[in-house]
C-alpha cells in the first residue's frame, strides 16, 4: 500500500528544514563575529623553561590585550614535541585552541617517522612570531677559538666527540648532523628532553658542543660555562653582533629555525586571520622586539600563505640532510 502524501506537511517539513539550517548557519556566523569569547589556549609541545616557552610567553599578554580575552599557555611536553602538536590537531577547531610550534614537530618531523597527524593537511599556518638562528657553543674553557680551528680538532678526534640536541629529530640535531655532513666531521649525538636539560648537560661537561639558540644559552654564556663560537646564518645577524657566520668556513651552511603559530585545519579563515593580525601587532611592540632581540632572535611576522610556503620550503631544504643520516625519530 502506498503511503499518502500530505503536500501541507511536506511543505511545512520543508520550511521547518530551512529555518533550521539557516539558523545554525546564522548561530555559527555570530559565534565567529564573538571570538575570542572564552579563553584562549597555546600549547606549547614541550617542557616549561625552554625556548619555545620563553617564545610563546613572550607574545602571551600582548596577546591578551588585543584581543581582550585571556590566552593560557599549556606546557604538554613528550615525543620530542608531537604529542603537544598532535593534541592540538586533533582538538575541535573552534578558534581556541592553537598549537606554538616549531620547525621540527610542525615540519620536519613527518620526514623522519609517520605521525598521528600530517603537517600539510592538518593544520592551517597562522603566523610565525620569530625566526631563530642557531648558535655553535663549546665549552668556556675550550681551548678553540673559531669555527676553523674547532673543525680541525673535531676531525682529528674522529668519532670520540659528540654534540647535544633538544631531541632525536630535532632541529638542534638536524644542525649537528648536517655540520657533520658540510664539515666533515664526525660528531656523535646526544639527545635531551628539551633545551634546558640539554644546557644543563653541556654546561657540566657531558656535550663537546652543541647547536643552542640565544634563549637556551644566554644564561650558560653570562655564567661562564659556555662560549659561542659562530651563527648558523648564511651571513652574519644583526642579532648576534660580533659572531662570525659558520657559512665563512663551511660554505653554504646556515639553520635558522622558525616559531610560531597554527591552527587545527578546521578554524574558519576569519578567525585565523584576527589571530594572524593580532600577532602581527603583538610582535611589533617595541617592547616585544627589545624582548627578542636581546635574546638573540629575529621578530618577524608573516602572512598564512607565507608561513605555509615557509614550512614547504623547509620540508624540502632538510629531506636529504636526514635521508643521507638515515635520522629516524
Amino acid at each position: 500500500m502506498t503511503p499518502t502524501r500530505h503536500p501541507a506537511r511536506s511543505a511545512l517539513l520543508a520550511a521547518a528544514t530551512s529555518l533550521f539550517a539557516a539558523f545554525a548557519l546564522a548561530t555559527a556566523a555570530s559565534a565567529q563575529d564573538a571570538w575570542p569569547s572564552k579563553p584562549i589556549r597555546i600549547v606549547v609541545p614541550y617542557p616549561a623553561g625552554g625556548t619555545t616557552d620563553q617564545l610563546a610567553r613572550a607574545i602571551q599578554q600582548p596577546l591578551q590585550e588585543l584581543l581582550g580575552q585571556t590566552v593560557i599557555v599549556e606546557n604538554r611536553a613528550g615525543a620530542a614535541g608531537t604529542l603537544g602538536t598532535d593534541s592540538v590537531a586533533k582538538s575541535a577547531p573552534d578558534g581556541y585552541t592553537f598549537v606554538f610550534g616549531n620547525s621540527g614537530p610542525s615540519a620536519t618531523a613527518s620526514l623522519m617517522r609517520k605521525l598521528p597527524y600530517d603537517v600539510l593537511k592538518d593544520f592551517k599556518p597562522v603566523s610565525t612570531v620569530v625566526m631563530v638562528p642557531l648558535i655553535l657553543a663549546v665549552a668556556a674553557d675550550s681551548p678553540h677559538k673559531s669555527v676553523k680551528d674547532f673543525i680541525a680538532w673535531a676531525k682529528a678526534q674522529g668519532t670520540s666527540l659528540n654534540f647535544g640536541s633538544t631531541g632525536v629529530g630535532s632541529s638542534s640535531h638536524l644542525t649537528g648532523e648536517f655540520f657533520n655532513e658540510r664539515a666533515g666531521t664526525k660528531l656523535q649525538h646526544v639527545p635531551y628532553q628539551g633545551g634546558a636539560p640539554m644546557v644543563t648537560a653541556f654546561a657540566g661537561g657531558q656535550v663537546h658542543m652543541a647547536f643552542v639558540t640565544g634563549l637556551d644559552g644566554a644564561a650558560m654564556v653570562q655564567a661562564g660555562r659556555i662560549r659561542y663560537l659562530a651563527a648558523a646564518t648564511p651571513q652574519r645577524s644583526e642579532v648576534l653582533p660580533g659572531l662570525p657566520a659558520i657559512a665563512e668556513d663551511v660554505p653554504g651552511f646556515a639553520s635558522v629555525v622558525w616559531f610560531g603559530v597554527l591552527a587545527p585545519r578546521g578554524v574558519p579563515d576569519d578567525i585565523v586571520g584576527r589571530l594572524n593580525a593580532a600577532i602581527v601587532k603583538a610582535v611589533a611592540r617595541p617592547e616585544v622586539r627589545k624582548l627578542f632581540v636581546d635574546r638573540n632572535v629575529e621578530p618577524r611576522s608573516n602572512t598564512p600563505a607565507e608561513f605555509d610556503k615557509l614550512i614547504r620550503d623547509e620540508l624540502e631544504l632538510w629531506a636529504p640532510v636526514i635521508r643521507k643520516a638515515d635520522i629516524k625519530s
